[in-house]
């Protein structure tokens, strides 16, 4: 059987991306047999990287097309994305690492678009340095999104067989109750739904949690919960999808963590990301369910504070390497409900 291609995107080179991408490739040779990673970056920061991390810059091997790639432990085959990028300080702040951070995921769609790589995994950038690159877009979700021509898509995050689905991310708290929409509810729904049929488990129970406290309380702290979330669950249970809510958060996610559920559904960002990364920590990794090809991210930051010293832990890169290649085979099933449920919106907003 082949495997999968992976264009691993290298990150803001100011920062840990590097680093992380030195140790995944170079110190987890098991990696070969599940998929061939190809990283899209940059040669001069990649040596660096691979030197601070105590390996042989001789090591990174520059390609011309990921069809090139032999796959070989101990080497890193990496197609050079722009102008070099060698010289910019690390640990700091700067418009070319940013830049560059937001040429390598261009490259890495283009190539994905092209049918040259099968799955995209990408260690962090950093949104201040990217808008310094004249590049003004809120994360690597939107800009991803943008770059495929999607509307409809959810950011999730996932520890083992746990899944924290968003019906909105980066926006403000007061634009994501504005955001909270039938059909935006409708749309992550239903990507939850499809997304569980493609691991196998369709009947898997999904749990909306509530936007406000106590899931609205019949009315006593907001009209959301009944006006909107609750009337999206009835109408996705009667299309076949095991779902239920809204519940409580401080109630729902809890019984998450237990394992009481493996499909939870957040309203807006903190409320999924910060008991998920309390949690979880370098075990967890950020998926983007709605791309026509798998997009798995590490979960963290670039970490400019211990940049350049070789400590960073590649833990949280070797999961979104290892879950990319695990769910690239059956990803068509979550684009094609992903592209349905977009054509649904769109012929009842035109109605």
């Amino acid at each position: 059987m082949s495997i999968p291609t992976l264009a691993i995107t290298l990150g803001d080179v100011a920062g840990i991306g590097p680093e992380i991408t030195a140790k995944a490739l170079l110190g987890h040779d098991e990696l070969r047999a599940r998929c061939v990673p190809v990283v899209v970056g940059d040669e001069g920061a990649m040596r660096r990287a691979v030197s601070a991390t105590g390996g042989d810059p001789a090591a990174v091997r520059v390609i011309d097309t990921p069809a090139d790639a032999a796959n070989t432990p101990g080497v890193i085959e990496l197609l050079q994305t722009g102008p070099s990028l060698a010289d910019v300080p690390i640990g700091e702040l700067s418009a070319a690492a940013g830049d560059g951070a937001y040429r390598f995921v261009v490259e890495a769609c283009r190539l994905a678009r092209d049918g040259q790589v099968d799955a995209i995994v990408t260690p962090p950038l950093n949104k201040a340095a990217m808008h310094a690159g004249g590049h003004k877009w809120p994360g690597h979700t939107e800009l991803l999104a943008h770059e495929f021509g999607v509307e409809n898509f959810s950011l999730v995050l996932s520890a083992g067989d746990l899944y924290f689905f968003h019906l909105t991310t980066h926006v403000s708290l007061r634009q994501a109750i504005e955001n909270i929409t039938p059909e935006r509810t409708r749309n992550v729904l239903d990507l939850a739904g499809a997304f569980t049929a493609a691991l196998g488990r369709p009947d898997e129970a999904i749990g909306l949690a509530g936007l406000n406290p106590h899931a609205g309380e019949n009315r006593l702290f907001g009209d959301e919960d009944a006006d909107i979330l609750a009337p999206a669950v009835e109408a996705a249970r009667g299309r076949g999808i095991n779902a239920h809510g809204p519940l409580p958060a401080d109630a729902l996610i809890p019984a998450a963590v237990k394992g009481k559920w493996n499909m939870v559904i957040a309203c807006y960002h903190d409320q999924g990301h910060a008991p998920f990364k309390a949690v979880y920590g370098d075990d967890g990794v950020n998926i983007t369910v709605g791309l026509p090809v798998v997009r798995v991210s590490v979960d963290h930051g670039t970490a400019f504070d211990i940049a350049g010293q070789g400590i960073a832990r590649e833990a949280s890169l070797v999961l979104a390497i290892e879950r990319a290649a695990e769910l690239a085979p059956g990803w068509d099933h979550v684009w094609q409900t992903a592209q349905k449920t977009a054509q649904q919106t769109s012929q009842q907003t035109a109605s």
